[in-house]
């Protein structure tokens, strides 16, 4: 078979799943189909064969990856499957033995090999934008600063998954962090597994970034980033000490006051069961300071209701522990058993009921909580970024405490005169139990 074989340019359909780490994969992967002349499409319909980028963290994930599969083999018929599920490769040959192959995460060049085994390149290629293929909105953008992680946390098989910490070289990173803003981009997004450990693996050396030294770790690329004049976000920040560091940064207002930081837990028990820092009286001390450092900071965070031998004291504590540090944002995942995960085979399993009413119970103490940190900050003057206009809503935007997709938004009315990717001054008149409401200050300008 050769590309004078097909009629147009081969047609490959994708589907992206998962976490914004998987979505990089993704963009990875489809700016290069792109750049050598394939035609992309979000459909299995009238096209050569189908990529499904899947997720494997958890069973309602594993789930959801599946059934995409099976949607794809019967609306198509030829299925290659790439990501963290692929890493499980024997789960997916067992339930679809009829899909061409199976490829692990962040494999962008042996996907490749793949397709090109089974649709040849056209003859042709595509002009790709130097800033690549992306799936988020052109205003924002995900920067992915290493892959991996060297955690044991016994409820994770990402390790497992994706393999250990693996950093990317910090010229390199800053390179793309500066053509994505030369493209346009008004907010990063900076993601990793465990974002604080970036450079560990390198023992933190020395690069360099227009000619000066810079070292390899969070910190200094944070403060570079800032440099940049746009909104720099971090995500999965893993609790280390070194984190206090980078919310002076915040406070001086290099870096958006937002903090996103998975304390999973607070007893000290389950904390030591799951390995994760055992020690919420620390954790409570430790947001204390963070919003002496920066009072406008945004904290958000995760946690894990019925982990394996979870008491009702136990769940308690991690109740009260909300009550008393006042996140401003939560999520919460009742515990889901992965195979592979070593929390498995801890004592005390909490049953699937339970879990799932421990999990709604905090969410419903979490609302009350968000809800009034909401409501302080009517009548406050912010700058918020636009992602979206409609004429029934107006303008959709985001405070710097919001992340796309996880987080609130703030309305404005009377959205005349704006666009996506407009940094609009807005002042805070209302709010639900999940967003806020603004009139717009700037009118004028």
């Amino acid at each position: 078979m050769n590309s004078s074989s097909f009629k147009q340019p081969p047609r490959v359909g994708f589907v992206s799943l998962g976490c914004p780490k998987a979505t990089v994969d993704s963009e990875q992967v489809l700016t290069r189909l792109s750049a050598e002349g394939y035609e992309i499409s979000v459909s299995s319909e009238d096209v050569d064969l189908v990529i499904i980028n899947t997720c494997g963290f958890i069973e309602a994930a594993i789930e959801e990856s599946l059934d995409a599969i099976g949607e794809a083999l019967a609306g198509n018929g030829k299925v290659i499957v790439i990501g963290c599920l692929g890493a499980r490769a024997k789960l997916i040959w067992e339930t679809y033995p009829q899909v061409l192959a199976v490829v692990g995460p962040h494999a962008t060049d042996t996907v490749m090999r793949v397709v090109h085994r089974f649709l040849p390149k056209p003859g042709h290629t595509n002009p790709v934008p130097p800033e690549g293929i992306h799936l988020t909105p052109s205003h924002y953008a995900y920067l992915k600063i290493s892959e991996g992680c060297n955690h044991d946390c016994t409820f994770c098989i990402i390790p497992m998954l994706r393999g250990p910490l693996e950093s990317r070289p910090i010229h390199e990173v800053m390179q793309e962090a500066e053509t994505l803003v030369s493209a346009g981009v008004r907010e990063i997004l900076v993601i990793a597994q465990d974002t604080p450990a970036y450079g560990l693996d390198m023992g933190y050396r020395t690069g360099f970034w227009n000619g000066r030294p810079i070292k390899t770790r969070l910190l200094e690329l944070a403060s570079a980033l800032g440099e940049l004049g746009v909104w720099i976000r971090l995500h999965y920040m893993y609790p280390y000490p070194a984190v206090d560091k980078i919310v002076e940064l915040m406070a001086e207002g290099k870096i958006l006051p937002y903090l996103d930081v998975p304390f999973q837990h607070a007893s000290p028990r389950i904390l030591q069961a799951m390995q994760r820092p055992a020690n919420s009286e620390n954790a409570l001390e430790r947001i204390r300071r963070w919003r002496d450092v920066c009072p406008d900071i945004t904290i958000r965070s995760t946690f894990i209701t019925g982990f394996p031998g979870e008491t009702e004291e136990e769940y308690g504590q991690l109740l009260r522990f909300l009550e008393e540090a006042r996140l401003d944002r939560v999520g919460a995942f009742a515990y889901s058993p992965v195979e592979g995960a070593l929390a498995n085979d801890l004592p005390g399993a909490v049953p699937e009921d339970l879990r799932e009413e421990r999990r709604q119970q905090l969410m419903e103490l979490q609302e009350d909580i968000s809800t009034q940190c909401l409501e302080a900050r009517i009548g406050q003057e912010i700058t918020v970024l636009v992602d979206e206009v409609n004429e029934e809503e107006g303008a959709i935007a985001r405070s710097p405490g919001d992340a796309p997709d996880i987080d609130g938004l703030v309305i404005i009315p009377e959205g005349d005169g704006i666009k996506p990717g407009d940094f609009v001054c807005v002042r805070i008149t209302d709010c639900d139990v999940h967003d806020l409401y603004a009139e717009r200050l700037d009118r004028d300008d």
